[in-house]
């Protein structure tokens, strides 16, 4: 090869190699959500999406890509520098072996510079600057590089996996979206500790933070009676029954199930006091008593539901509102007022 080609072909590998490199670290930092987001209008993005959803594969494509780099400087480029810089040498008087040890070391030392320098360092710094950017710019190319080389990626993953297994590791395909909760409760603790977070916005997220370990077994106590008439019972015996006890929704209970619910105002229209409750009862919802507070809601609302009957194995054990759980999910008003 003579100079020029050498040359281009350097600067290929370099930029092969920062290619490899910023999607790698790209991936890596990148915020899942964000990707998301920018999905919906971007193919790029959805091919970035779909990188991630591989990650462990495309870990071991950037690194065989790395690799290949590496070596193909090695072959190419040192060789061209090391030939280029001995008569150099040799005309400064230096013996011919000196020369060519000499020149062997600074070819190796300017190869692994420019490698190292801009073939790693500056493309892993811009990609994790700008992690979802890179990683959406990156993404077709790098998806056509694994499209070609999956098969031999396969085998690699897969070989490491084994010996990751071996050493009593499950090997994972994604990134870990985030912090667990004892280590977000470290890290608000430390944070408060040090002065950087308010304390009512310690009380806030720590709150927040029980949210996960808060169910509704809290709200209900084994053995309260349930407001309910019975399946055969009339739009009479539902008006009495509210009247009784000051609930606007009563159950429908067929034996020891309930089956249903009723709102009193269903019952007040022109139908006859004789028309049977099943007639406007709707289907109840039934959640379990270890089902967290913020799933519960959740499921209320998709529902429209505004109560629920909690049931503890077999045993149907109280009834939740919306009113009920929204305390729960709400900080207590001290802490709201300091945040």
């Amino acid at each position: 090869m003579n100079g020029t080609t050498v040359t281009l072909v350097t600067i290929g590998l370099i930029v092969a190699s920062a290619f490899f490199v910023a999607i790698e670290f790209a991936l890596i930092a990148a915020k899942r959500h964000r990707l998301e987001d920018l999905a919906a209008t971007s193919p790029a993005a959805r091919a970035a999406l779909r990188n991630a959803s591989e990650l462990s594969l495309l870990l071991a494509g950037s690194q065989l890509g790395i690799t290949l780099c590496t070596l193909a400087l090695g072959a190419v480029t040192k060789p061209a520098v090391h030939h280029a810089l001995t008569p150099l040498l040799v005309s400064t008087g230096l013996p011919a072996a000196v020369s060519d040890v000499v020149a062997f070391v600074l070819a190796l030392v300017i190869v692994t510079f420019l490698h190292l320098v801009i073939g790693e360092m500056a493309p892993k710094s811009w990609a994790i600057a700008h992690p979802e950017k890179s990683a959406v710019m990156l993404s077709l190319p790098m998806r056509g590089f694994m499209l070609v080389a999956r098969p031999l990626l396969r085998v690699l993953n897969h070989t490491a996996n084994v010996i990751v297994a071996r050493l009593g590791t499950t090997p994972v395909d994604e990134l870990a979206g985030g912090q667990d909760v004892a280590g977000l409760r470290q890290l608000v603790e430390h944070s408060a500790q040090a002065g950087t977070l308010d304390a009512g916005y310690r009380a806030t997220i720590e709150h927040a933070l029980d949210l996960r370990e808060r169910t509704l077994t809290e709200l209900v106590s084994p053995g309260r009676g349930l407001t309910s008439v019975d399946a055969g019972a009339d739009f009479g015996d539902v008006q009495q029954e509210a009247r009784r006890s000051g609930h606007r929704r009563i159950l429908v209970r067929d034996g020891d199930l309930v089956t249903g619910v009723v709102h009193v105002r269903d019952t007040l229209g022109e139908a006859p006091l004789s028309t049977p409750v099943t007639a406007v009862a709707q289907p109840v919802l039934e959640l379990e008593a270890t089902t967290p507070l913020h799933e519960a809601f959740a499921a209320m609302r998709e529902g429209r539901r505004q109560l629920a009957v909690v049931r503890q194995g077999a045993e149907q054990i109280g009834v939740v509102t919306l009113s009920d759980i929204l305390p729960g999910l709400l900080p207590p008003a001290s802490e709201a007022a300091v945040s």
